[in-house]
C-alpha cells in the first residue's frame, strides 16, 4: 500500500538549499527524501520531549528543591569558574 502524499512549494535560501543538496548527496538520498526524514526526526524529537515533560509534570517537590538550593556547604568554585564582577 502506497501512503498518500501531498506536494507543496518550499522556499529555501540558496545557501540552505545548497547545503541540503550536499548532505542529501552524501547520504545517498534525494533532496526530497532528506527533507522528509529531517521533518520526521524533528517531529519525533518534539513529541518525545512533550511526552517526557507531560509525564514529569506535577511530580516535583518544591520543598525538597528549595532545601537543596539553600543548603550550606558545597564546593568553592574551581579555578576559572568564578563569576567576574
Amino acid at each position: 500500500m502506497t501512503p498518500r502524499v501531498s506536494t507543496f512549494a518550499l522556499r529555501l535560501p540558496n545557501s540552505l538549499k545548497a547545503a541540503v543538496e550536499r548532505m542529501a548527496a552524501a547520504d545517498g538520498t534525494s533532496m526530497n527524501q532528506f527533507l522528509v526524514m529531517a521533518a520526521a526526526e524533528k517531529l519525533s524529537a518534539i513529541q518525545t520531549a512533550e511526552a517526557y515533560f507531560a509525564a514529569r509534570r506535577g511530580k516535583g517537590d518544591r520543598k525538597a528543591a528549595l532545601a537543596f538550593l539553600s543548603r550550606a556547604g558545597g564546593e568553592s568554585p574551581r579555578s576559572g569558574d568564578e563569576i567576574e564582577r
